[in-house]
């Protein structure tokens, strides 16, 4: 249809041009831009997709700054860490050269000295933008909450949100000096020494303190226990004498009183609060003793009837007692002295002759030589005395004050773990930490303060496996604690009784109990011994502290590498989504240029057919 008020033909082609012009300007801005996906009108969920991940990428970038920020001050400390161990082994050295006899100890402090300010000056040094982790200053290192330095780590994204995460370092484990002190070379203040006085306490010879807790300790290895002891007689063979039985009558006769019970009424002290046994007392077992030619004959009949020695009289001596049934020996005693390899061994003493009770004649432990005499010869130096053994089941803990402190993460604090054994029943194990003593005591401080709350503590823990074991306040000196077996159960004493706490370990040591600033071996040579151990320890935990900050900064390059990563999958996965394809688009953009000239050419012919319309009116 043809018509003059309505030229459709020019309308479509202008619709087709305008459509034209709108995809024209689409592509020509794909083109200049790069991004198929501009604006939010492009592809609404593509665009928020590709902002968000922008914004993202732009975070992890700033991650990828903060963690060569924090690798720098880990590295530092790490450097620092690692030249106090070399100064240390240096520290050491000299101090195993002071050892040596007519070394002047006093130049060699003075290089020690040295070796020291070095150490501080490194210390000091070893700081990064304005952080320094060996040389801090926090109210309580061990307070895990103050006492941490962090480090950004890694940028996530959730359905609950962003979040930017951290590595936690705990500065107890690597500040090597801290103001209010427990740096790894100083004392640590959570020292719990005698723990209430379960164990023994290794000090200093001249009385300044203790000087470290090491696995190696001796005093502290060994259990805290007490044993009980024979009883014995000793006497020493006249020197140069012999002992004649050829004289017609000679003989040596004695009574002999063994194993019977004590009446503590003539005790005083703790020493009747650990003996006190309950009447009636066993008077024992006795037996006459007598000695003649005959004895010495039909012993050894080579002596000819004379004992010229001690060795000889103490062989003659057991025999005798064991013959009889007496239920005693005699011997040489013994004596402890270093051997040939350096250690220390029992030893016999050749001056010295024993006679102890074997322990045969019931539960108590005594003897006694009585009525002794000697007819035509001496008594070979043997004499009328008594003694008692002693009880070993039970001990006097000398109470001191301690406390058990927070221990890193464990939300448990300190933990000490113990073996308890009563007359050498099997032991039971049992631990406690500072949680158990808050609640048991009903404190927050970790602290048991008074004898009282320790026998609180002990009860808690020994009198389901240990019914029959007593623990109190001693009555005759309120600072100590009574542990022993209950006399109406137990009335044994002798070798065959024991009391011990072992294997006690306390889980934050080996901890140093002197400061590293403080060696002096010029006024105090005698702790030479100990200051090497000290320095040996000490090493091993400045090692750990570095081997902490060893795995931080490879955690650290890790993460690093994965935020590199983590932008370029980023930059990728954005891409995909929102660029454009150059070569697609160029192609369009010249379709679309041709079609909008074909467009101009077609509203051209619509408007000249009108035209042509209007020349036929005319």
């Amino acid at each position: 249809m043809t018509s003059i008020q309505t030229n459709v033909a020019a309308m479509a082609a202008i619709q087709t041009l305008r459509t034209i012009g709108e995809d024209t300007a689409q592509v020509q801005r794909q083109a200049s831009s790069g991004l198929r996906v501009q604006i939010a009108t492009d592809n609404a969920a593509y665009w928020s997709i590709s902002t968000t991940m922008r914004s993202d990428r732009m975070a992890v970038s700033a991650l990828a700054d903060a963690l060569g920020l924090g690798a720098a001050k880990v590295d530092t400390a790490y450097a620092g860490m690692n030249a106090v161990v070399d100064i240390l082994s240096e520290f050491k050295a000299r101090l195993v050269a002071a050892k040596e006899d007519g070394v002047d100890k006093a130049k060699i402090q003075t290089e020690l000295e040295q070796l020291k300010q070095q150490v501080v000056n490194v210390a000091t040094a070893s700081s990064f933008s304005g952080q320094n982790w060996l040389n801090t200053d926090i109210e309580d290192i061990y307070d895990m909450e103050t006492n941490t330095a962090s480090v950004v780590s890694s940028f996530s994204r959730s359905s609950r949100g962003v979040s930017v995460d951290k590595m936690d370092v705990h500065l107890d484990k690597i500040s090597l000096f801290n103001s209010t002190g427990g740096g790894l070379l100083q004392s640590d203040p959570r020292d719990v020494k005698t723990l209430g006085g379960m164990r023994y306490q290794d000090t200093e010879p001249y009385g300044t303190g203790t000087v470290y807790y090491t696995e190696t300790s001796e005093e502290w290895m060994n259990p805290s226990r007490r044993e009980g002891q024979n009883a014995f007689i000793d006497f020493r063979f006249p020197y140069g004498s012999s002992l004649d039985f050829n004289a017609p009558g000679a003989e040596i006769k004695f009574n002999l009183i063994l194993d019977k019970e004590q009446d503590p009424s003539g005790l005083t002290g703790t020493d009747r609060e650990l003996f006190d046994l309950p009447g009636p007392y066993d008077p024992g077992f006795a037996v006459s003793v007598t000695i003649t030619k005959a004895t010495v004959d039909a012993f050894n009949p080579g002596w000819g009837g004379v004992i010229s020695s001690n060795s000889d009289f103490a062989a003659l001596l057991n025999n005798v007692l064991s013959a009889q049934g007496a239920g005693a020996r005699g011997d040489l005693t013994k004596r402890l002295a270093p051997g040939p390899d350096g250690l220390v061994h029992y030893v016999h003493d050749d001056e010295t002759i024993r006679i102890s009770t074997k322990q045969m004649h019931g539960d108590g432990n005594y003897i006694e030589i009585a009525n002794l005499g000697g007819l035509g010869i001496s008594t070979g130096g043997l004499v009328e005395a008594s003694k008692f053994g002693t009880r070993g089941s039970g001990m006097v803990l000398q109470f001191q004050r301690f406390a058990l402190q927070p221990d890193g993460n464990d939300p448990n604090g300190v933990e000490v773990d113990f073996d308890f054994s009563v007359n050498g029943a099997p032991v039971t194990h049992h631990s406690f930490s500072r949680k158990y003593v808050n609640e048991l005591l009903g404190k927050e401080n970790g602290a048991v303060e008074t004898p009282q709350e320790m026998v609180v503590l002990l009860k808690s823990l020994l009198d389901t496996d240990w019914p029959d074991t007593i623990i109190e306040v001693s009555a005759s000196d309120p600072g100590a604690i009574i542990v022993k077996s209950d006399p109406v159960v137990d009335r044994k004493t002798g070798p065959g009784t024991r009391i011990a706490f072992s294997n006690i370990d306390v889980s934050i040591e080996p901890i140093p109990v002197i400061n590293f600033l403080n060696i002096d071996i010029d006024k105090k040579p005698d702790l030479i011994e100990h200051y090497i151990d000290y320095i040996e320890v000490a090493s091993q935990r400045i090692v750990s502290g570095a081997s902490l900050l060893g795995a931080v900064s490879k955690r650290i390059e890790m993460q690093t590498e994965f935020a590199a990563r983590m932008m370029e999958m980023t930059d990728k996965g954005v891409g995909r989504l929102v660029d454009a394809d150059m070569s697609e688009t160029s192609t369009r953009l010249k379709a679309l240029q041709t079609q909008e000239q074909l467009a101009v050419q077609s509203l051209s012919i619509a408007n000249t057919n009108a035209e042509t319309i209007v020349q036929l009116f005319r």
